[in-house]
């Protein structure tokens, strides 16, 4: 087990915003959604479990700024200057949500001059967390308390599959290209389709190898998941092979970016031709 008791604060802050979430979800009735400026969607839920975790981490580290999914708008001009703050994503995936297939998340992250050092995520409705500090480790945890260690999986020479995991709703020709140069080395790969942050966190726990998002996503989509497959010895790029940063700009987007579980494998060799 993990012996650091700011890790272990972060997952049980994120395991009472889980179960804000679940009270919500089990309600039986139609979920309430409303639409926010960019249309994506929110419920009470999201409120929720942001309300809760806002809540606890100012009383947990009152010094540390908190910016979440469901914050007021912070202008760069302000966040700019933090060189250390809390990225939270109150629901991630609010439209498994809606669809009750229980791929959601609740995802808390560190940052730290620009890197995700800490991460927290939790899935309410199976139980499970994953955990990661730079330097401390990653684990998963699963709803009867047991936790296991968790690692990266290493492509050997021998491989003739490699796992490609997929969101269930972007799926396109730069994608199929990328998919088809894996092939041309490996042979027949392996796509698991998922959604939310767990995508990120299959890599962390050995299950995948590598997760292509071509489509836009939001800092903290990734921030939770990226700080468990970093401590976890994976790591995520943009197309220049660069690693993934954060509050590096005005906006909150991400480039699109490749996350890798082996990262002494030649990705930037097999996929060049591919990315373009």
């Amino acid at each position: 087990m993990w012996d650091d008791q700011q890790l272990d604060s972060i997952r049980g802050i994120a395991n009472a915003a889980g179960a804000e979430v679940l009270a919500v979800y089990n309600q039986g009735a139609g979920i309430d959604v409303t639409l926010k400026d960019d249309n994506s969607p929110l419920t009470e839920a999201d409120r929720r479990a942001h309300s809760l975790i806002v809540g606890q981490l100012q009383a947990l580290t009152p010094n540390i700024p908190v910016l979440s999914e469901e914050s007021d708008t912070i202008d760069y001009q302000t966040r700019r200057y933090w060189k250390c703050y809390w990225l939270v994503d109150p629901l991630d995936g609010t439209k498994e949500f809606i669809k009750r297939n229980g791929e959601f998340t609740v995802n808390i992250a560190l940052i730290e001059e620009g890197h995700a050092t800490l991460g927290v995520v939790h899935v309410p409705v199976d139980g499970t967390t994953y955990l990661g500090k730079l330097g401390v480790g990653a684990w998963k945890q699963d709803r009867e308390g047991n936790i296991k260690p968790i690692r990266c999986h290493a492509i050997d020479a021998g491989s003739n599959q490699v796992r490609v995991v997929a969101s269930r709703s972007h799926r396109g020709e730069l994608l199929d290209r990328v998919i088809d140069a894996i092939e041309v080395e490996f042979g027949k790969t392996q796509v698991i389709s998922m959604g939310s942050s767990l995508k990120i966190c299959l890599l962390a726990e050995g299950k995948a190898d590598i997760y292509p998002r071509l489509a836009p996503t939001s800092e903290w989509d990734t921030a939770a998941a990226h700080a468990v497959l970093s401590a976890a010895g994976g790591e995520i790029y943009d197309m220049q092979f660069q690693p993934l940063r954060y509050n590096q700009k005005q906006e909150l987007l991400n480039p699109f970016f490749l996350a890798l579980a082996d990262v002494s494998y030649s990705w930037q060799r097999l996929l060049r031709q591919s990315l373009g």
